[in-house]
Parts: C-alpha cells; structure tokens; sequence
C-alpha cells in the first residue's frame, strides 16, 4: 500500500488500554479526550510507520453531516488516500490529523476542533451555519484498517442541507435517511456500519 509522505497524530495504544481499551462506540468520549489531546501524550509519527504499527492508534475525527433526520451519505472513489477503503459507502467525513494542520493544534480542545474543520474544509465545502459536537470514540481492531487507528465521531448538525465536494474521492453525495442508509448496510466501510447501527443515539 502507498501510504503519503506525511507524519501523522499518534497515541501509544498502552495509553488507551491505561484509559480502558474497548470495541466500537464509546459514548464517553470526555473520559478519553482529556488525555489523548494533552501534549504529553500524542506526538507525530510517519504515516508508513504507523499504518503498519498497532502498538500505536492515529487519531481520526470522524464527522457526521446531518441536516434533520439525514446524514450525509457518499462513496470512496479510486483516489481516495485510504485504498483499502476504496468503492465503500461511508457516512464519516475525516482525516489524519497531520502537522500541517499546525503542528501544536492538539494543545487545547479549541485548535483541535479548529483542525478537524480545516480536514473536512478540504473534502466538503458546508455552505451554512452547523453546531459541531463531539459525541463517541471509535475503535475497531477486528480489522487491519481498525487495528492502527481510533476514531472521534463528530456530529455537526446543519442549518441547512447545503454541501458539496471538494476532493475526487468523494463520488454519489447524498443526505439519506436511517432506512435509506441501513438498506445500503452491508456496502458501508465498517466504521459507517458501526456509526449506523448506533444512529439513534449518536444524533440524540
């Protein structure tokens, strides 16, 4: 897999069976972010070390677009950066954390949260007013994917369905509802289906 030459945002996976390691959602994330985003504890590594390293987790947002009773639905083209992702549906908008995003974003709650909407700025354009809150931590290590990353669900709850892509990658943009997106299930990336099967409680 070619991974791109950047060094991305890591915690030591020690530091998140110290925290309480667990499968799928968490739905306190606060219990967790506190010490994840302290400067002591996340640094940079290179991205072909740590796609291929689980002794560490990189720290993915991972954000919801909803508008209503509708999520943001869209599918991986062949230029997404993650290949092993590619042609699945997914309704997380997100990215690695890198430092090019500043590369001492993580010393507080607010540049972190700056970071992530400069991440999803680059694949969608929001053309309204949205809330953005943090509402679960992710983490699957039943698959490679899973294994070396941790994911933050966000949820920003729109004004006003009004987006549009930016990157290629991002093909089929649509906001679906609940049944539309369960019935899409079984084509979803495994962080989608997780998010999905949770839905209800994510978006309360």
């Amino acid at each position: 897999m070619n991974t791109p030459d950047e060094n991305v945002l890591v915690v030591k996976r020690t530091l998140f069976d110290q925290l309480g390691r667990f499968q799928g959602l968490n739905f306190e994330p606060r219990k967790y972010l506190d010490a994840i985003l302290s400067r002591g504890n996340n640094f940079f590594l290179s991205r072909a070390q740590a796609e291929k390293d689980p002794t560490h987790k990189q720290i993915i947002p991972y954000v919801l677009l909803t508008h209503g009773d509708k999520v943001l639905f869209y599918v991986r083209g062949k230029k997404a950066g993650e290949q092993r992702l590619v042609a699945k549906g997914s309704i997380g908008i997100g990215g690695h954390m890198n430092e090019s995003d500043e590369s001492l974003f993580a010393l507080d709650e607010v540049a972190y949260r700056a970071g992530v909407e400069r991440e999803v700025g680059e694949e969608i354009a929001i053309n309204t007013k949205f809330e953005d809150r943090i509402v679960a931590l992710l983490n699957d290590d039943t698959t490679e994917v899973g294994q070396v990353h941790m994911g933050v669900v966000h949820v920003f709850k729109l004004a006003e369905a009004k987006v549009e892509k930016r990157e290629a990658m991002i093909t089929n943009v649509a906001f679906l509802d609940k049944n539309e997106l369960l019935a899409r299930r079984d084509s979803l990336e495994t962080w989608s289906q997780i998010c999905l099967d949770s839905l209800d409680r994510l978006l309360a």
